[in-house]
C-alpha cells in the first residue's frame, strides 16, 4: 500500500488508496507507535463525507487490535477535534477528512496530546508500521471503544469564549457558507448565540454533495448571498471546517492574507511573541510589504498550515497563516480554525470601529495568477523542460516571484506566477500550464 503521508495527513481516493484495509492497517500502525510514546487512548471524529461511517469502523478496529482505547466524536471541525484531544487530556487525535475536496476522496489526518499535528518523525514511524503484518495484541489487553456525545456543545462553548467581553453580534447579518460539511451544525449556532442573523448556505449534508458548489474554494455563493440579504458579512468555511474566506458587505472577497493583515493591524501589542507573522511562499508580496510596514517581521514557511504551525513554535509568535484561508490564532488555537478566525476578524473590526476596506487599503497587492493542472504523476515537477522554462520566467521576473510545486493534497501541480505586470504573469502561467499539460 502507498500510504505515505503529505502537507496534511494521508488523503486519497476512497476506491483506490483510502480504503477500510487502508484505514485498518493505519489505525492499527498509529496504535502501536502511540503506545511507544505512552499515549493509549484516541478520539476520532470526521466530517460529513458517506466513506466516514465506512473508515471509522475499519480505523476503530485498527487501534482497538493495537490496544488503544476509542472515543468516537461523530460529526466534528478539524480544530474541535484538536481541541478536544488537548482539552480532554487523551494522548492523541484523528479526524477521517479530505478537507475541501470532494467525495470521492477522505483522509486521515493525526494530532498530538497539544492538539498540533504530529511531526515527520511520527509519521515516518507510522508510515514503516503500516508495511507491517497486522497482528491483535492478546485478548486481554484489546482496547475499548466509548462514543462522546457533548463534543459539539463543548466546541460550541469554546469558540464564543474566544470573543472579547464587550463585543456584541446583535446587529450583525451574517451569512454562513458550511460546504455541506463538518461545520454544518455547529458554526451556524456559534454566530446565533452570540446574537447575529444567520442565514445559512451548505447546511444539508447527503453525505456526496460536501464541498459541491460550495464553500471556501467557492466564494462566489457566498458573495453573492451577502449582496442579496445586504449582509454585513459573508463566511465562508470548507468541509472540514479548518480553513475560511470571508466577504465583506460590499461583495469584496478576503483570503487569508487580507484576514491575516486585519489581524496584525488590530493588534497593538507588536512586541514579543506578536513581533512577527508567518506566512507561506504563496503569500502575497504585497502583503509581507504591508506587514512589515505594520512594524512586524514577516517570514515564509513551507505551504501547508503544518509548517505554519511548526514556524510559529520555532519562532514563539502568535499569529500565521495561508493565501487560501488557513489562519492559527495561536493565542487561541493549536491549528487552523476557519470559525475562530471569523469569529476575531470580525471581533476586531468592530473594536476597530472600521469596514473591512478601511483597513486593507493601508497596503496593496501585487497580481498574482493562480493555477492548478490535473496530473497522473506529480513528478513531472522535475521534467527538464518545466524546470528550464521556470528559470528563464525568474530571470524576467525582475519584481515578483514564481512557484511552480506539486500539490501536497490532490495530483495536481500548482502553478503561481507574481508580478507587478499581471498580463505578463498571465502569459508566463499559461506558459508553465502548457509545458505540463504537454508532459502529462
Amino acid at each position: 500500500m502507498d500510504l505515505k503521508f503529505g502537507t496534511d495527513g494521508i488523503r486519497g481516493p476512497v476506491e483506490s488508496k483510502i480504503t477500510p484495509e487502508a484505514c485498518l492497517k493505519i489505525g492499527h500502525a498509529t496504535g502501536i507507535v502511540m503506545k511507544e510514546l505512552g499515549w493509549n487512548t484516541v478520539v476520532i471524529g470526521k466530517d460529513t463525507r458517506i466513506s466516514g461511517y465506512m473508515l471509522e469502523s475499519a480505523l476503530q478496529a485498527g487501534f482497538i487490535a493495537s490496544g488503544v482505547n476509542v472515543n468516537l466524536l461523530g460529526p466534528l471541525p478539524t480544530p474541535g477535534v484538536a481541541y478536544l484531544t488537548k482539552t480532554l487530556r487523551k494522548k492523541f487525535g484523528v479526524v477521517i477528512s479530505a478537507s475541501h475536496n470532494d467525495f470521492l476522496d477522505n483522509g486521515i489526518k493525526i494530532f498530538n496530546e497539544d492538539g498540533e499535528k504530529i511531526s515527520r518523525d511520527i509519521e515516518k514511524k507510522i508510515e514503516k508500521n503500516i508495511s507491517k503484518d497486522l497482528k491483535p495484541v492478546e485478548t486481554s489487553q484489546i482496547g475499548k471503544a466509548y462514543r462522546f456525545d457533548e463534543s459539539g456543545p463543548r466546541y460550541i462553548e469554546f469558540c464564543k469564549s474566544t470573543v472579547p467581553p464587550g463585543i456584541s453580534f446583535s446587529s450583525l447579518r451574517i451569512v454562513i457558507d458550511c460546504a455541506n460539511g463538518a461545520c454544518y451544525k455547529v458554526s451556524p449556532e456559534i454566530f446565533q448565540e452570540l446574537g447575529a442573523e444567520v442565514i445559512e448556505i451548505g447546511t444539508d449534508p447527503d453525505g456526496y454533495n460536501i464541498n459541491q458548489d460550495c464553500g471556501s474554494t467557492n466564494p462566489e455563493v457566498v458573495k453573492e448571498a451577502v449582496v442579496k440579504h445586504r449582509a454585513d458579512f459573508g463566511i465562508s468555511l470548507d468541509g472540514d471546517g479548518d480553513r475560511v474566506i470571508l466577504v465583506d458587505r460590499e461583495g469584496n472577497i478576503l483570503d487569508g492574507d487580507d484576514l491575516l493583515y486585519i489581524l496584525a493591524y488590530a493588534n497593538p501589542n507588536r512586541t514579543g511573541a506578536w513581533s512577527g507573522v508567518v506566512g507561506t511562499h504563496m503569500s502575497n508580496l504585497g502583503f509581507e510589504k504591508g506587514i512589515q510596514e505594520l512594524g512586524y517581521k514577516f517570514i515564509r514557511a513551507d505551504v501547508g498550515d503544518k509548517y505554519v504551525t511548526e514556524m510559529l513554535s520555532k519562532k514563539g509568535w502568535m499569529l500565521g497563516g495561508e493565501t487560501s484561508g488557513h489562519i492559527i490564532c495561536k493565542d487561541l488555537v493549536s491549528t487552523g480554525d476557519g470559525t475562530i478566525a471569523a469569529l476575531k476578524v470580525i471581533s476586531s473590526l468592530l473594536m476597530l470601529e472600521k469596514n473591512p476596506q478601511e483597513v486593507l487599503s493601508n497596503y496593496k497587492k501585487i497580481p498574482q495568477i493562480n493555477k492548478a493542472v490535473l496530473v497522473k504523476n506529480k513528478d513531472i515537477i522535475n521534467d527538464k523542460d518545466l524546470q528550464a522554462l521556470t528559470k528563464e520566467i525568474e530571470l524576467n521576473l525582475t519584481v515578483g516571484r514564481i512557484l511552480v510545486r506539486p500539490s501536497g493534497t490532490e495530483s495536481k501541480i500548482r502553478i503561481m506566477v507574481e508580478s507587478p505586470d499581471e498580463k505578463a504573469a498571465e502569459k508566463f502561467a499559461k506558459d508553465i500550464e502548457k509545458v505540463i499539460r504537454s508532459k502529462a
